[in-house]
């Protein structure tokens, strides 16, 4: 346990509906701390936005606690009305499907559907990876401006995971064109050996990049025979969440999925 990031949250959490401002002496008296330590601190989390001065002698919670609330509503809602279409997805394809939220930097794997098939067992959800290297992460990418994935490379880097991984942004803008042609963007064991992934986009009511939803198999298959169906299915859960999701295309989408199961929704 780090200590001052323990002491920091206990901060964050002495305000209360009935008491959203307090002053200095008052927050040090109740955890209780020196007030030297809750001085610092609190000049800490006021430069990223999580505390703020109200006068001169008070303090509350910074806006920056809003776009973190704000931002696990979208992250449950996302996930609650993805689910069921995901289940599905993965029953009809027999392979591993995920869902991730995206934060800005980083995607954030919020549900998953491990295939039988896999040989080791393992859940995804909770892990934060970056984009560059995941056929979730390649879909929203191709989402946004060459500006903003500049910048996002710029501030996370692209770290090689395996052999495969594009370290070179020129091969990644490249590769993301291409995924914008196809619709869908494909992971060649790009994050994890003996991975192959097909990813597409999930949209909000703005039309912004929240999300992204894959199909992942140890078979390279995956990304080659049989590529079309699969990918037919995917784009149309994907298209159907960002529907649920608030998103209404531009002009009416001719997406429709390869399997039957799917004609009901």
């Amino acid at each position: 346990m780090i200590q001052s990031v323990l002491k920091a949250i206990d901060i964050m959490t002495v305000f209360s509906i009935e008491e959203p401002c307090l002053t200095l002496a008052q927050i040090s008296e109740r955890l209780p701390m020196p007030k030297s330590t809750t001085h610092h601190l609190l000049a800490t989390l006021m430069s990223r936005g999580f505390i703020e001065k109200v006068n001169d002698d008070s303090y509350a919670l910074g806006t920056a606690i809003v776009s973190l609330s704000q931002a696990v509503r979208v992250n449950a809602e996302l996930r609650d009305r993805a689910a069921p279409l995901l289940r599905e997805l993965a029953e009809i394809a027999k392979e591993s499907v995920y869902l991730t939220y995206f934060d800005g930097s980083y995607i954030l794997y919020i549900y998953a559907v491990e295939s039988s098939q896999r040989l080791m067992a393992r859940t995804a959800v909770g892990e934060q990876v970056h984009l560059h290297c995941t056929a979730n992460g390649k879909s929203i990418l191709a989402a946004l401006s060459t500006d903003r994935v500049d910048d996002i490379l710029q501030r996370t880097g692209m770290p090689r995971f395996t052999h495969t991984t594009l370290t070179n942004s020129q091969d990644l803008h490249s590769e993301l064109e291409a995924s914008r042609q196809r619709g869908y963007a494909v992971d060649r064991e790009e994050h994890e050996l003996g991975t192959f992934c097909l990813g597409a986009v999930i949209r909000n009511a703005a039309g912004e990049p929240i999300g992204g939803c894959s199909l992942s198999g140890a078979d390279e298959r995956i990304i080659h025979d049989g590529c079309h169906d699969l990918a037919a299915d995917l784009l149309y859960v994907a298209q159907e969440i960002s529907r649920r999701m608030g998103y209404v295309p531009a002009t009416p989408s001719l997406l429709a999925p390869k399997s039957a199961h799917f004609v009901h929704h």
